[in-house]
């Protein structure tokens, strides 16, 4: 990027996230991307959802401290009064549908001191969530160009943007079971009439995805934190098909590395107990099993889980951040003494520092709900997956990553809904074992699947160094930004 620092001050970006820790986190991590480019970076969320990313804006900030590069700074805004219980200010603080109506009532006052803060400081370009697409407007209405952001996958949208315009659901049967195949993709892309959201029973969910695709699409641009290896074929779909701009620019965790631990990066008692006890483990011989900050289970799933680690006779690492029973209720006979001594067995009820996690040469393979974050942090790490998505793009991340990229193998599910709907699908402990064994056993598909992972990994380091091409799509979106102000100048 050509920018003679002497002559033009740097360009501003205003980063304006999604209360979610998935939506959050990634977006702290571009932000340091782009401030060690020497882009002035604002953060503008609310003081709880501040506390998310302080570590990692800190931990930027630091490592920046002297060269010169303009720090990031969060700006803060009071989260409104709408009668959700104190302090809860994200997706993961509610529990159910009442208080995620509250919720979406909440964002909606989110306008006012967004529209505030451009009026104030009118930045160069606000990169704003998908899910606030009144945002797209906004901006418009400043002159400021908006680029979308949902922290999912190219593919992803690519396949939510097919369901959207063709809307196969509707002409398919209404049978859990028929085949539904997304048209005009690279790919042959095919799933369960189960695994997709149905208009004819989420009408109000529906409608607010074609609001956000509309809005992403009359946006100056997309971002994502993915690279062109991970999406093959995707990049050019995206612009050629769909005549929509997109830049990738990941996986932008690594370039803001959380494996340095400076200042508030320092890790909890309870990350280092987990650190210690893979330790003392063999190489590739630990399973690692989180699903994120969102996901509940059934005490009938949970026993399932519990009886496939049993079966599967793997060291496992297991993260329940959101257990909503009593262990009594799903704990099958002797899993208790897999973990005594912490010999075959770990269960960590906190949070977990997983990019630590799947990075320990332990990890052998991850059991995961197919969030978008943790997919780029395993294949980053190298780790073959074990794939069990649930709601919102997970479906599609399953297929990206299990038929598509062949790094993962999946435990069937078929049950498609929301964080806080009811499930009736459990999936046995038997399949799940199986999954398991496929991709950490010795057989030719668990040794095909680690090699691809490992390739990946590779790619994924290469495309945010220098000249790779995470890299060259960021000083390309940053030069076009700075030639629309100078032309706007002039």
């Amino acid at each position: 990027m050509a920018i003679d620092e002497g002559e033009q001050k740097p360009l501003h970006i205003l980063f304006f996230p999604f209360i979610a820790d998935g939506h959050l986190i990634p977006v702290a991590d571009m932000a340091a991307l782009f401030a060690a480019r020497a882009v002035k970076c604002t953060i503008l969320t609310t003081p709880v959802n501040a506390t998310v990313i302080r570590a990692a804006v800190d931990r930027a900030n630091n490592a920046s401290c002297g060269t010169g590069v303009p720090e990031i700074s969060i700006t803060l805004f009071p989260f409104p009064d709408i009668g959700l219980p104190p302090g809860v200010e994200s997706i993961p603080g509610i529990s159910n549908k009442a208080e995620r109506n509250k919720m979406v009532e909440s964002l909606l006052r989110f306008r006012e001191p967004f529209d505030r803060f451009l009026a104030d400081h009118h930045p160069d370009a606000v990169v704003s969530d998908s899910f606030f697409h009144w945002s797209a407007d906004a901006a418009a209405e400043h002159g400021i160009p908006r680029l979308a952001f949902l922290g999912s996958s190219l593919f992803a949208r690519a396949c939510t943007d097919s369901m959207l315009r063709h809307n196969p659901v509707e002409a398919s049967p209404d049978d859990p079971d028929a085949v539904v195949s997304l048209p005009d993709l690279p790919h042959r892309v095919e799933l369960r009439q189960s695994q997709m959201m149905d208009p004819r029973k989420r009408a109000d969910e529906w409608a607010f995805l074609q609001l956000v695709n509309a809005a992403d699409q009359r946006s100056f641009g997309e971002v994502f934190n993915s690279f062109r290896e991970m999406e093959p074929g995707y990049v050019e779909h995206y612009h050629s098909k769909l005549g929509r701009r997109a830049w990738l620019l990941g996986p932008v965790a690594l370039a803001n590395n959380p494996m340095e631990e400076t200042g508030t990066g320092r890790l909890s008692p309870d990350a280092e107990r987990c650190l210690r006890w893979l330790d003392g483990k063999m190489a590739g011989s630990v399973v690692y099993i989180s699903f994120g900050t969102l996901t509940r289970f059934l005490a009938a799933e949970l026993r399932e889980i519990a009886r496939a680690l049993q079966l599967s006779g793997k060291n496992f690492l297991w993260i329940i951040t959101r257990e909503d029973t009593d262990a009594s209720e799903w704990m099958p006979e002797g899993f208790a003494d897999l973990m005594a001594r912490g010999e075959r067995g770990l269960i960590i009820r906190v949070w977990a520092p997983q990019v630590h996690i799947l990075n320990h040469p332990a990890v052998g393979g991850f059991v995961t709900h197919c969030g978008w974050n943790s997919l780029l942090e395993a294949v980053s790490a190298g780790v073959p997956m074990v794939t069990w998505p649930r709601y919102t793009d997970q479906f599609f991340n399953e297929k990206l990553i299990v038929e598509i990229l062949k790094v993962g193998a999946g435990v069937g599910a078929s049950d498609f809904a929301s964080f806080v709907d009811d499930r009736s699908q459990v999936i046995g402990g038997e399949v799940i074992a199986d999954a398991i064994e496929r991709v950490m056993g010795d057989g030719e598909e668990g040794k095909a699947i680690r090699g691809k992972v490992k390739e990946l990994s590779e790619k994924a380091r290469s495309a945010v160094r220098e000249d790779g091409s995470s890299y060259d799509d960021a000083g390309r979106l940053l030069d076009e930004l700075m030639a629309r102000r100078s032309s706007a100048m002039a």
